[in-house]
């Protein structure tokens, strides 16, 4: 029987408890999210409110009352249905769900051949104006939907991340916040999404493996004439030498930076790899004495100015910066817009200590409380380094581990927020292919009435959200770059500031080579959909290190940090874009007004 927003109002008031007309209908939604009658439901919320001394009943009591009480009375009643039925096998609250909905199905089947009784009816009868429709699965808690115990036999909750006392907090700020409200129109607003490539963009996966030491030096010698061809026109630069030759004048190169060595780059071991049309690939050492400042690292494409008497060493006295690419120009196609709210968040999405997915289920929740118009979900989703995975504890395939959180994020969001969801990939998600660039995760279970709000892209990408441009990688780029890069200022430097400029004006995803160790570059792919095709009006790159917002040439760049970090719990971004229909006098404005990185 279903729940009317009258009914409740009548049962609140029996207790004298005054309650909003719009909370009323959000109270009716979880009586059908929870499976609560009228009764049951005001029960548990008078009991709530007296518990906390609340007096009315505001926005802000109801989502406390959903998830401190009504989910975690859920999550208990889910292990303890799991513990009893053992013996009997894997059944938990989603296979008893299910078994309840076939057994309904039946039930319709059988009553649709026989004539309607005068009693009661267990289901509402359905007319041509009414359809019954198959969608009872959207109105299933997220607590129902993942079911950590069906494939791992130790599924306890993390102590540590239940104990956190700090949720909520906006640890860090970007922008002008006040006035800013932090939640979105979810599947009401009109959303444009487009993936933008530098030629064409990654949509399905390739053979890896196959390349060839020619075919990887050919992408590096390609990369080189084009950065330098954009360099000299931009600095006006007559012509390049060739790096072998001795000069006492001096002479402008054109090069790669590189290491005389296989040890970490420092300021005594710096060498530059000339192009082919100048050099012929010919390599030189570098004396980067009288450069005052400078910051280097290998594979990065560089116009050096200096001396080279002797042929065999260059003393470089200039360093030309780079150029980076022109913003990118809305157009129709891309439609309007007044105001957005993008929420990014990026795995892992459990503990170190627990497969509960506690995290996830509690990002869920604030997405169904802030509605944001369209959600960015980094990976990892089951994450290679965690505990379980490693020794080898899981009982389901990694695959079916995925499309369960998969599942429980699509079905989750669907008829409380409705937000457009777009999942990257990472490297460290087991089930995927560890091959960069990443293909898109692949999901032929995805329900149609969710394809139109749904999207997975690659990792790298480059993302037009209604025009605004989103560069997205879920690679450790801070890390490794940062591991290798040498740098000397006379003045004090932002090292995430340095870095995020090499990464813009090198008009790559990934600059660095060689690469790290753990990074399985398909380098002819690379060259094809690792390239950034603008500069990004705003650019992800989660990290481990720490979150930061930064506003770098005129690019936001933000880490959001990790939903979680070990044990216990970590953070999560989020950005309020409001595009600029004409410019000023002063010139382009970013569309990103603020960004608040939050813990969860």
């Amino acid at each position: 029987m279903s729940v009317t927003t009258q009914q409740l109002v009548e049962e609140l008031q029996i207790f004298g408890l005054e309650c909003e007309e719009a909370q009323t209908e959000k109270l009716a939604e979880l009586c059908v999210l929870y499976g609560q009658n009228k009764e049951g439901m005001v029960d548990e919320l008078v009991a709530f409110c007296t518990s906390t001394q609340k007096d009315c009943v505001t926005a802000e009591t109801l989502n406390s009352f959903e998830h401190e009480f009504l989910s975690k009375r859920f999550s208990r009643a889910r292990h303890q249905a799991s513990k009893n039925s053992r013996h009997a096998g894997a059944r938990d609250i989603v296979s008893i769900q299910e078994l309840i909905e076939v057994e309904e199905e039946e039930e319709t089947l059988l009553n649709s051949y026989s004539t309607p009784s005068k009693g009661s009816q267990k289901r509402d009868i359905t007319t041509p104006e009414t359809p019954l429709t198959r969608r009872k699965v959207s109105t299933r808690s997220p607590h129902q939907l993942l079911s950590p115990s069906s494939f791992s036999p130790s599924a306890t909750p993390s102590q540590k991340y239940n104990l956190r006392n700090n949720r909520g907090e906006v640890v860090t700020s970007f922008g002008s916040a006040q006035g800013v409200s932090w939640s979105g129109r979810g599947g009401a607003g009109i959303i444009s999404l487009k993936v933008l490539g530098y030629s064409e963009s990654l949509t399905g996966t390739y053979k890896s493996m196959f390349q060839k030491l020619p075919d990887i030096r050919e992408v590096l010698t390609c990369k080189i004439e084009e950065l330098g061809s954009e360099l000299k026109e931009h600095y006006k630069i007559e012509a390049f030498t060739p790096v072998l030759v001795p000069a006492q004048e001096s002479v402008t190169l054109l090069g790669q930076i590189g290491c005389d060595s296989n040890g970490k780059l420092n300021n005594k071991s710096v060498i530059l790899e000339g192009d082919r049309e100048h050099s012929s690939g010919a390599q030189v050492p570098v004396d980067l004495s009288e450069l005052k400042e400078y910051s280097l690292f290998p594979g990065q494409v560089v116009v050096m100015e200096g001396i080279n008497t002797t042929g065999r060493k260059l003393v470089a006295t200039k360093l030309y910066e780079g150029v980076p690419l022109p913003f990118y120009q809305p157009t129709e196609e891309d439609g309007d817009f007044e105001q957005n709210m993008v929420l990014v968040a990026c795995g892992p999405y459990t503990t170190s200590d627990s497969i509960t997915y506690d995290p996830l289920l509690d990002l869920i929740w604030v997405i169904n409380r802030d509605r944001p118009d369209v959600c960015i979900l980094f990976g990892p989703f089951l994450d290679t380094k965690h505990d379980q995975v490693e020794n080898c504890l899981l009982t389901s395939p990694f695959e079916d581990v995925f499309k369960q959180c998969l599942r429980t994020i699509i079905e989750g969001t669907r008829s409380s927020s409705g937000s457009h969801l777009v999942f990257v990939p990472s490297l460290r998600d087991v089930h995927h292919e560890p091959v960069y660039p990443q293909p898109p995760f692949s999901y032929s279970d995805l329900p149609p009435e969710d394809r139109k709000r749904v999207l997975f892209v690659s990792d790298p990408c480059s993302l037009s959200i209604n025009g605004v441009v989103f560069g997205l990688t879920s690679t450790d780029l801070l890390f490794h770059i940062g591991a290798e890069e040498v740098s000397s200022s006379s003045r004090t430097s932002d090292r995430f500031s340095r870095i995020l400029k090499h990464i813009l004006t090198q008009r790559s995803y990934y600059p660095l080579y060689p690469p790290q160790e753990d990074m399985a570059i398909d380098y002819e792919h690379f060259y094809a959909y690792a390239q950034l095709p603008a500069t990004p009006d705003v650019f992800i790159i989660p990290s481990e290190l720490r979150y930061f917002v930064k506003d770098v040439l005129g690019c936001v760049c933000v880490n959001p940090g990790r939903l979680t970090k070990g044990q216990v719990g970590g953070t999560y971004g989020r950005l309020y874009l409001r595009r600029q229909t004409t410019e000023d006098s002063e010139g382009r404005r970013s569309p990103c007004v603020a960004v608040q990185v939050v813990r969860i």
